[in-house]
């Protein structure tokens, strides 16, 4: 079993929403000893590791590339992401990570506009850039309305997919997402000869089943699904399960748990 998408890294304290300071990603993990273990328990033979990101400072995320870059040069198991943003006032931050994209172990680039941005800012260039320069995979948050909504991100896809690898984390991120994806868009991008990739965390319970449904029934996509367990944001058990019990015994479950990680990200 392959895990396509987690995190490095413990967040400070935040008061989010208003509350007071909290740390809601309580398994989150501070040092590569302890991921290994997770691995170990979870019997995880390879893994996506990227920076834990989610408070509004985008110095805590982009200090972790260091850590992740470190820890897939330690174990084999691990590959790692490196965390950008095109923000403007990012640019020196951005301009810093991608000075490690040649690394070894490096096979990603992680972007998000929860913390802002959008896929209009001009700082996406040099990451897209690099992405083809690198051959290294663009691993894009969706989640629903705003600069992260599928409307929004699909926009890359259709700029970029033709020579640059494009993950759409958490495969719409929501019930509109799930049906805009499921519905054509997806098959229509892979149709069209666009990279297009995606992991299902966080999706609702309908839409593993509904994909793997229309994977057969259209013949394409089988190699375009990756688990993933998002930790500590998303829970592994969880998720393991949702996607075991769309996918398990079909040919579409080797792909997902195994090939199609080896062919992105090994």
């Amino acid at each position: 079993m392959n895990d396509a998408h987690r995190h490095l890294g413990v967040l400070p304290a935040y008061p989010f929403y208003g509350g007071p300071p909290v740390n809601p990603d309580v398994t989150a993990r501070a040092t590569i000893d302890e991921l290994l273990k997770d691995l170990d328990a979870e019997g995880t033979e390879r893994a996506l590791i990227l920076p834990n990101y989610g408070v509004p400072d985008p110095d805590v995320a982009f200090g972790f590339n260091e850590l992740v870059v470190e820890a897939a040069q330690r174990d084999d198991r691990i590959r790692c992401g490196l965390w950008v943003s095109a923000r403007e006032q990012d640019t020196a931050r951005t301009a810093e990570a991608l000075e490690l994209a040649g690394e070894d172990g490096v096979r990603a680039l992680k972007l998000s506009f929860l913390l802002g941005g959008s896929v209009d800012d001009p700082g996406l260039e040099p990451i897209f850039a690099a992405a083809r320069e690198h051959n290294l995979v663009v691993h894009v948050h969706t989640s629903p309305g705003a600069a992260s909504d599928i409307d929004q991100v699909g926009k890359l896809v259709d700029r970029y997919g033709d020579d640059v690898k494009v993950h759409l984390v958490h495969f719409g991120g929501g019930m509109s997402g799930h049906i805009k994806l499921i519905g054509g868009r997806f098959f229509d991008w892979i149709a069209a000869g666009k990279q297009v990739y995606t992991d299902l965390s966080w999706a609702i319970g309908f839409a593993p089943r509904w994909l793997a449904r229309e994977i057969d029934r259209r013949g394409l996509g089988h190699d375009r699904v990756l688990f993933a367990s998002d930790e500590p944001w998303g829970d592994h058990a969880g998720e393991l399960a949702r996607v075991q019990a769309a996918v398990g015994g079909s040919e579409l479950s080797a792909a997902v748990f195994g090939t199609t990680f080896e062919k992105l990200y090994g």
